[in-house]
């Protein structure tokens, strides 16, 4: 009886996959929560080490979306269709829709990904959809592609799908940082959210400083461990802008008025960019960690009261990749993008508990 029980239990267990992988944000997330991942999809072959140094038992399958095809992929993962218990995640890469200035034209192929995702929505129909993208997607939904999987979610039983732009702090992330998340189900008519943390929002001083395992350091400093404490060097003349910013969540005002510190590009601005050489403050959650957060001219990633950008490690945790998170990749750069295109983990596993907890009373 006992083994037919568990039977029944092992059939019933959630797994998923996860298209644009990347380094394993979202995966691991849904892992904490108890879903099994089946495999992580992604173009970019740099990821293939971090994700299967961190995700058990999945398979890195590198493709580009725009090619792959349903069947080939139904065929790879002995995938059936209608399957109750399989997930289907799509967290595209979204400079396109980003209110960040980049160049749209590198970033056009990525607006169509949302599309390219619901072909195999459509063809697997799979229990759980889950999409997380930047909010853009939802100010221009009728051009993001949005609307109409919307509209074809509701008409092909995903009754009551959940589509909201969320802060990610309010689940356990030491970040404010705005997420569009889509989850919808053909299971139940309820809407499934991701689950909110009770309680006081996580901050930076929560997690980084010398009490939560991050020793002091300076600019330059290399860590071959796989701890990754690293932070780039910075130029004689920016050590002494850093010594010049106020601790704990100064700015770059606090050198405007030095002939010999000032940036030509500022002069008479001091108004606008102010976040650019600015530290992080500790009582308050961490402004969104971009892919460039190792860099002290590119956002508010100045160290609460050390001289020096963020370490690889303090951008990961801010983003709550636990401290044993293994990051692998030909440079800082390389891995910084990982992190700071990543899903944050304890958000991933909000919306992972959110479906479990769904499946239950099914």
């Amino acid at each position: 009886m006992k083994n037919n029980t568990e039977k029944k239990q092992n059939q019933k267990k959630l797994k998923a996959i996860d298209f644009f992988c990347s380094g394993g944000g979202m995966s691991y997330g849904m892992q904490e929560a108890g879903i099994e991942i089946l495999a992580g999809i992604d173009s970019d072959e740099n990821c293939k080490m971090t994700y299967e140094a961190n995700i058990n038992g999945a398979k890195f399958i590198h493709a580009d979306v725009f090619d792959l095809k349903e069947k080939e992929l139904e065929k790879n993962l002995s995938l059936r269709k209608n399957d109750d218990e399989l997930v289907l995640i799509g967290c595209s890469p979204c400079q396109f829709w980003s209110i960040i200035n980049t160049d749209k034209t590198k970033s056009a192929k990525s607006k169509n990904l949302l599309v390219e995702f619901s072909r195999f929505v459509k063809y697997f129909r799979p229990g759980y959809v889950v999409v997380e993208n930047v909010p853009g997607v939802l100010r221009r939904k009728e051009e993001s592609g949005l609307n109409e999987f919307i509209e074809w979610l509701k008409d092909n039983g995903y009754e009551n799908p959940h589509f909201k732009v969320h802060n990610v702090n309010d689940y356990g992330v030491p970040q404010s940082r705005k997420r569009f998340t889509l989850i919808a189900t053909r299971i139940s008519q309820d809407e499934v959210k991701p689950q909110e943390l009770d309680g006081r929002r996580v901050v930076v001083k929560d997690v980084l400083g010398i009490e939560n395992g991050f020793a002091r350091i300076e600019p330059g400093h290399k860590d071959n461990s796989d701890f990754l404490h690293t932070v780039p060097n910075i130029s004689d003349i920016n050590k002494k802008r850093l010594k010049k910013v106020k601790k704990d969540g100064g700015n770059r005002l606090g050198f405007a008025n030095d002939l010999e510190l000032q940036l030509k590009c500022f002069e008479g601005k001091n108004e606008s960019f102010k976040d650019t050489f600015g530290r992080l403050w500790w009582n308050r959650p961490a402004p969104t960690i971009t892919t460039k957060f190792f860099s002290i001219s590119n956002g508010r990633f100045v160290h609460p009261e050390e001289d020096r950008a963020l370490s690889i490690r303090e951008g990961a945790t801010l983003q709550s990749f636990p401290l044993t998170y293994k990051f692998k990749g030909t440079s800082v750069a390389n891995i910084a993008r990982m992190i700071g295109n990543a899903v944050p983990p304890k958000y991933a596993t909000a919306i992972g508990k959110a479906i479990i907890n769904n499946h239950k009373w099914k």
